[in-house]
């Protein structure tokens, strides 16, 4: 079995009140303290089938311009989505199945150049708008049972399975491989940030908080008595851990890397939601300014507020 990790965004940043103002709120949280960001999705060859897990952010989704106020930034291109599966050694013809963790489009992002690939969603998640017009998806409904304390799960081949793990989004999902007396743990957004992991601390981005948290309590069970390689999504942890093969030990925090400076840039106009991808072009929306929107408007994708927004 070989997990790889797909790379295509780096130096972002993820601001503490957004990786653990989820239950206690961000007033509580320093935005000055800001870990680490990037952006990767996760390969798995199994030897027989290359299997991805998520597929990045849509080709041309443009950059974001941070400033000293945002409380999350992506981070800036390596290279497309698609580019960053070659530079691993693979071609889209090669896969065979993708595993979803959840819709938005930073996991979702590029599902259409997959038409031969079966597309493995939980079933809650099928009608996402990320979704539509896509004719080779295979609705899970996690008939297999429990996965050790996980209720409900669906194997899809020997050594991976595909967990129903709802919270961040209502149809979140996580991916687990063995192997060689590992379980790697290739998740979505369960956190942003190893540091919530080991601080207990949820992120401010859910659409269900209380199952949200039953599912951070469920992963933190499980890594506390597996040995577990933790793979995230949108900090460098997550494939330090892979290549390292780190093992989870909740009670020996990692020492925390500081983010680096920001580089602030020239704005276009245009908005981009920090959590889906979603893209505000004045230009599309009769002349209307991001600044000049309601208080109250929100994203039309993920609906999350304008302060998850960021300059593009």
């Amino acid at each position: 079995m070989i997990i790889k990790a797909v790379k295509f965004r780096k130096d972002g940043f993820y601001s503490q009140p957004f990786a653990f103002g989820g239950e206690d709120g961000i007033e509580k949280y320093d935005k000055n303290v800001r870990y680490r960001g990037s952006l990767q999705n996760y390969l798995i060859d199994t030897g027989k089938e290359v299997i991805l897990v998520d597929t990045g952010l849509p080709c041309g989704t443009p950059e974001e311009a941070p400033d000293e106020n945002n409380l999350a930034y992506t981070g800036k291109d390596i290279c497309s989505y698609m580019d960053a599966l070659k530079a691993i050694g693979y071609s889209a013809e090669q896969v065979s199945k993708i595993l979803l963790t959840h819709k938005h489009a930073d996991h979702s992002g590029e599902l259409k150049s997959f038409p031969n690939a079966k597309i493995y969603v939980n079933e809650e998640e099928i009608s996402a708008d990320e979704l539509k017009g896509l004719n080779n998806i295979v609705p899970v409904s996690f008939t297999d049972g429990a996965y050790y304390n996980f209720p409900q799960s669906q194997k899809i081949c020997d050594g991976i399975y595909y967990i129903r793990a709802k919270g961040h989004t209502k149809g979140n999902s996580i991916v687990i491989v063995e192997d060689e007396g590992l379980f790697y743990m290739l998740h979505g957004d369960i956190t942003y940030v190893d540091e919530a992991l080991y601080q207990n601390k949820l992120s401010v981005v859910y659409e269900d908080r209380e199952e949200a948290r039953k599912t951070f309590d469920r992963v933190r069970e499980f890594v506390s008595k597996h040995p577990t390689v933790y793979c995230g999504t949108h900090t460098p942890q997550g494939y330090e851990n892979l290549e390292g093969k780190i093992v989870v030990d909740l009670s020996n925090p990692p020492e925390t890397i500081p983010a680096g400076e920001i580089v602030f840039k020239t704005a276009s106009g245009k908005y981009v939601c920090s959590i889906c991808g979603y893209v505000y072009d004045p230009a599309e929306n009769n002349g209307v300014a991001f600044e000049d929107l309601p208080d109250d408007w929100r994203c039309p994708r993920c609906k999350q507020p304008k302060e998850k927004f960021n300059k593009a």
